[in-house]
């Protein structure tokens, strides 16, 4: 295992911000920059590079702070089951802990400083706030006092934050939103609520495979509280409350064209029966089932979310 370990420096910060959990953030990322853009009537190149270089900011941010908060249950899970997970950033010697700690610090103070600039620059006043709420989101998820993922929340806010701020952040910045009019919400804004769901969906499952070790380091997820069969059976209704809520949005909401909530709905079923049919493999410590069981899920949220951004903004531009 030890030889497969990145050497190279640019290697280590590589493996430290695993790449393939990028499309967490920045599908709602883009999946609120096309609520902007429905909004606008528009696309702003300028406000999308911008929205999407933020992104990496707080993705940086998050990544990075979460296993240096974590890296006590994560060398539990090492020892525990040696063969049974990846490496791991902090107690593997990928990299120490003070530069996980301080690339993240780092990379927080850059997300804050980009949107300080980007008020003026961009044109939006409230970008600065908007980003110091997600980022005291995720600092409540991870750091000390509050530390929430350990006290049976962290579900709850990864909801809140990756299924709402973030959208709505990147709505902001790509739309402007007529701030100036107290129109705080994109026009497509019925959509959200599904998008929450879908991100509650992800949240649970993510801790199907830490479930031993987040219980011995005293670690309160969903799957720790409730088990792993009722985790999966949440994380499932949660896909199907998600889809649903698409339907009823684009069955009652103005903005919201019925072809393209039903479309994004069927996407997220369609991957749920995938999920279903691996889900009775998923149990307490198989990690390959688990993670075919993830992919399927994780393709339900991000392509239903793709199909749906894609479909708004289609339609927007050409049919209205």
């Amino acid at each position: 295992m030890a030889d497969r370990l990145p050497k190279s420096a640019y290697g280590r910060w590589r493996y430290a911000l695993k790449p393939d959990s990028w499309p967490k953030l920045f599908v709602p990322a883009t999946f609120g920059q096309a609520l902007g853009a429905a909004h606008l009537g528009r696309v702003d190149v300028v406000d999308y590079a911008a929205g999407m270089a933020l992104t990496f900011l707080l993705l940086a941010f998050i990544v990075l702070m979460n296993d240096w908060g974590d890296r006590e249950v994560d060398a539990i899970k090492r020892r525990r089951f040696p063969h049974g997970c990846s490496p791991k950033t902090i107690p593997d010697g990928i990299l120490p802990a003070g530069n996980v700690f301080l690339g993240g610090l780092l990379a927080g103070a850059g997300a804050l400083a980009f949107a300080w600039v980007g008020e003026g620059w961009l044109g939006r006043p409230l970008l600065f706030e908007a980003t110091a709420g997600c980022l005291g989101v995720f600092v409540a998820y991870t750091l000390p006092p509050l530390k929430l993922n350990y006290r049976g929340g962290g579900e709850l806010l990864e909801m809140l934050g990756v299924g709402l701020l973030l959208p709505w952040l990147h709505a902001y910045l790509q739309g402007g939103l007529g701030v100036e009019s107290l129109t705080w919400l994109p026009r497509p804004a019925a959509v959200l609520p599904g998008m929450a769901a879908l991100a509650f969906a992800s949240a649970v499952a993510s801790g199907l495979s830490d479930e031993v070790s987040d219980r011995l380091g005293g670690k309160r997820t969903f799957t720790t509280l409730l088990g792993n069969p009722a985790a999966r059976r949440l994380a499932e209704l949660s896909l199907a409350v998600g889809a649903l809520a698409w339907l009823l949005a684009g069955l009652f909401a103005e903005h919201v064209p019925l072809v393209a909530a039903a479309v994004a709905g069927a996407v997220v079923l369609f991957h749920l029966r995938r999920v279903v049919r691996q889900s009775t493999s998923a149990v307490t410590n198989a990690f390959e089932a688990q993670k075919v069981y993830k992919q399927h899920l994780h393709a339900a949220v991000w392509q239903g979310a793709r199909t749906l951004a894609v479909l708004l903004l289609l339609i927007r531009l050409f049919f209205r």
